[in-house]
């Protein structure tokens, strides 16, 4: 299949699972060398954290953001090394997966992406400690009717939830402070929502109250350079291919900004791409993609069985 029809897709936080990459970095050199690497820069066996766990070390919002893209980067390697003639024509990520996506692109040095995901994740964290919220998957909504509840709870409770990942029609995750969000999640079933559940999570991601932590985390970002892309990435905040000049501003938005999965998806294969390869752990986006648009393959590389599909 040609790389016009094909993109890459990596993996956000809440892909993450004890064991994963073991089987990669058993197989496959190249991998085992990317998971090294990612020891080494940040001074820690994150490989092990990956492999063994424990569960609630490997979850910490700290420790999920480098293990999922240390284990991207490990499967996008052995593409790399073991089916070269799969190149992508459009790469993204979903939320922290652009920063997998960003250097898949060139655009990003695996070591710099390591530290700013290490450092994301602290400030992130960081955050949720000062000013605790949290995020629920709505079921069967459509956004605009959502929207509408967002605000009506908001205006409810004086306090805000917003729209934070579109992941799909009929799944959208909102985000914000805990009694907006209790409360859009009663409105959002009285409108129809065929399920409002709860995220085992404190931090609102996506949301208002990461605001707090956007400044530093733009300190972070324009000490480290970004190159030109290889290939197009199509931005979080804007479903739309972005430049290296504006990588930093959509890295820095992404922090309050809702995820445009859908539309993301949408823009992807209007401009032609039919096959889709989610890069790294589980197969969410796999599964996200087929019900945007179930006239599109959609396949996940994560393991040595998803390398030995890639190959056949």
């Amino acid at each position: 299949m040609t790389a016009a029809a094909t993109a890459f897709l990596f993996p956000g936080q809440g892909s993450q699972f004890v064991g994963m990459g073991r089987a990669l970095a058993d197989q496959y050199p190249e991998a085992r060398a990317a998971f090294a690497q990612a020891d080494e820069v940040l001074g820690f066996a994150l490989s092990q954290l990956c492999f063994e766990g424990p569960e609630s070390d490997l979850t910490d919002t700290l420790n999920a953001q480098p293990a999922i893209l240390a284990t991207s980067l490990a499967a996008l390697r052995v593409i790399e090394r073991r089916a070269p003639e799969v190149r992508p024509a459009f790469v993204a990520g979903h939320s922290l997966g652009e920063f997998s996506a960003l250097v898949a692109a060139g655009a990003l040095t695996f070591t710099d992406a390591l530290a700013l995901v290490r450092e994301r994740g602290r400030l992130m964290k960081q955050a949720g400690d000062a000013a605790p919220g949290g995020m629920a998957a709505i079921l069967n909504l459509d956004r605009d009717a959502l929207a509408a509840v967002c605000e009506e709870a908001g205006q409810a409770t004086g306090k805000r939830v917003q729209i934070a990942n579109d992941n799909s029609p009929g799944q959208i995750v909102i985000s914000g402070d805990k009694v907006a969000l209790d409360k859009a999640m009663e409105l959002a079933k009285a409108k129809g929502a065929r399920r409002a559940i709860p995220l085992p999570v404190s931090i609102a991601a996506h949301s208002h109250l990461m605001a707090m932590i956007a400044r530093s985390f733009r300190g972070d970002l324009d000490g480290v350079p970004f190159g030109l892309m290889r290939v197009p990435l199509i931005g979080n905040v804007y479903a739309r291919p972005i430049d290296t000049s504006d990588v930093r501003d959509e890295l820095e938005a992404q922090l309050t900004s809702p995820v445009r999965w859908t539309e993301s998806i949408q823009y992807l294969v209007s401009k032609g791409v039919t096959r889709f390869i989610e890069v790294g752990p589980k197969d969410v986006l796999a599964g996200l993609v087929r019900r945007i648009d179930s006239s599109v393959t959609a396949m996940s590389v994560g393991d040595p069985a998803g390398v030995e599909l890639l190959l056949a």
